[in-house]
């Protein structure tokens, strides 16, 4: 199920929602810009290697810096390709607004970066001896989607699920979404582990740690309660399939 959009407004600008995607984009524009040789480097110092952390002799026999810790944040704004970025930036337009506007601006960007933390150090547990670059914003956005689980579940998602060239677009509640999207996260992450490392391209153990970390955390981001507080906006919400009938 692709997501396409969901059915809250919002009554704040996203300004940091907006700023992430564009620092992402900017910085993927960049990694596009340079000789493949280079690009390489850059993921290789700056993307996030397990191994660069648990075995620091191992980190200096084959060149790298020091700083492995910075890697723990740096890799969150390198992508591997024009879906990869997309594919991101996406989720995190549909998903972050709404998350921003209970938490407030600063509050939501600090609950970003943690949940990025946490889902890098859950990869590392999970891969520690990984000489693989990990790169990607998706640990961090997975927190925002487990935030969003349980501050907005009554919302609707809109999505669209491709059948041969026949898109199909329908509406889900955003727990019905959510959820599904975790257990999916929970089900490759699992069979991830019974495959040789060259073979795991997608760090399913980030986004579980990242959603986690999200749905605990959130509550500490937002001022006097606000993530719960029911107004307008949330009982009954409008179909978006109702308002574009009206």
């Amino acid at each position: 199920m692709i997501p396409l959009q969901d059915s809250l407004p919002r009554r704040t600008v996203p300004v940091v929602t907006w700023g992430l995607i564009a620092v992402n984009t900017l910085v993927f524009l960049l990694e596009t810009a340079l000789p493949e040789p280079t690009r390489e480097l850059v993921i290789q110092y700056l993307g996030l290697i397990p191994a660069r952390l648990t075995d620091p002799v191992w980190a200096a026999a084959h060149g790298y810096p020091p700083g492995a810790y910075l890697t723990l944040f740096t890799h969150l704004f390198l992508h591997g390709g024009w879906v990869h970025i997309l594919g991101n930036m996406w989720t995190l337009w549909i998903f972050g607004d709404n998350v921003e506007d209970r938490m407030g601006h600063l509050r939501f960007l600090i609950f970003y970066f943690l949940c990025g933390f946490v889902a890098a150090l859950v990869h590392v547990h999970m891969y520690p001896h990984s000489t693989i670059p990990t790169i990607g914003a998706s640990g961090a956005i997975s927190g925002v989607l487990g935030a969003y689980l349980l501050m907005f579940p009554a919302a609707r998602i809109v999505v669209m699920i491709p059948i041969f060239i026949f898109p199909f677009i329908f509406e889900v509640p955003a727990i019905f979404f959510l959820v599904y999207w975790y257990l999916l996260q929970v089900f490759s992450g699992t069979l991830s582990l019974a495959l040789p490392e060259p073979v795991i391209e997608v760090a399913w153990w980030a986004h579980v740690g990242g959603f986690l970390a999200g749905m605990l955390l959130h509550r500490f981001f937002c001022p006097r309660g606000r993530c719960y507080y029911r107004d307008e906006e949330i009982p009954g919400v409008v179909s978006y399939f109702d308002r574009i009938n009206r």
